[in-house]
C-alpha cells in the first residue's frame, strides 16, 4: 500500500478511535492483517463462547479458524443441524464477531440486515462484540455511511447470495420492497450502555464489502 495511504489512514484512525472512546466504546488500530489478529484474540479468553453473523472481515483477517479450535467453543451456524437455534444462543455468546457495513469518523457503526440476527446481536445480547473493521469503511458522517451500506455493501451482498433484488441487478440501491431484500433493518450504534463491550479493530487494509 501506498505510504501516503498508510500515513493517512493511521491518522484517520487516531481520529475514529477517539470518537468510539466518546461513545463509550473501545477502538485500537492495527497496521495489518496479522496485527489485526493478534489484537483480536487478545481480546478473547480461552474458553470463550464464540458466533457471528456473516462476516467477511473476520474470514480475511484469519480469526475465524483461529477460533475454531479445542481452545474455543465456536458455535457454527453453518454447520448446526437447526440453523434457527444456533443463531439464537449467540445471544447468549461471551463473545459476537462481526463487521460494519459502514462507519464514521467520530465512531458511529452503521449496519443493515435482512434477516437481523445479526444487527439484534450487536445490539442487545452476547458480553463482548468485535467489529473488524477496514479503513475503506470509514465514511465521513452517518449519510454517508448510510450510502455506502445501501449502494456498496447492499447490492455486492445481494449479489454473493444470487438475491433477485434491483441493487443486483444495478449495482445500486433501488429502495426496493423486494421479497429477497436485505434492507429490512438498519442498526446505527451511536453509544453503548455497557463499557467493555463493543471494541472496534481498525485495519490499515480494505476488507469485506
Amino acid at each position: 500500500m501506498n505510504e501516503n495511504i498508510v500515513k493517512r489512514n493511521e491518522l484517520l484512525a487516531q481520529k475514529v478511535i477517539k470518537g468510539l472512546e466518546s461513545r463509550n466504546m473501545s477502538g485500537y488500530y492495527a497496521a495489518t492483517k496479522e496485527e489485526a489478529l493478534q489484537k483480536a484474540l487478545e481480546l478473547i479468553p480461552k474458553g470463550s463462547s464464540i458466533t457471528m453473523g456473516g462476516c467477511m472481515s473476520a474470514n480475511e483477517i484469519g480469526l475465524v479458524d483461529a477460533v475454531k479450535t479445542a481452545e474455543y467453543r465456536f458455535i457454527d451456524r453453518y454447520a448446526a443441524a437447526d440453523r434457527a437455534a444456533a443463531e439464537r444462543e449467540s445471544y447468549a455468546a461471551d463473545v459476537y464477531l462481526a463487521s460494519a457495513n459502514a462507519m464514521t469518523e467520530d465512531g458511529v457503526l452503521v449496519n443493515i440486515d435482512g434477516n437481523s440476527n445479526r444487527v439484534s446481536a450487536i445490539a442487545y445480547g452476547p458480553k463482548k462484540v468485535i467489529f473488524i473493521v477496514g479503513m475503506n469503511k470509514v465514511c465521513d458522517d452517518v449519510d454517508g455511511a448510510m450510502k455506502r451500506a445501501r449502494n456498496v455493501a447492499a447490492p455486492i451482498n445481494a449479489q454473493r447470495f444470487g438475491l433477485a433484488t434491483p441493487c443486483a441487478k444495478t449495482g445500486s440501491c433501488m429502495n426496493c420492497k423486494s421479497p429477497d431484500t436485505i434492507c429490512c433493518q438498519f442498526l446505527i450504534t451511536r453509544y453503548s450502555k455497557h463499557p467493555g463491550r463493543i471494541h472496534v479493530i481498525l485495519v490499515n487494509d480494505n476488507l469485506g464489502f
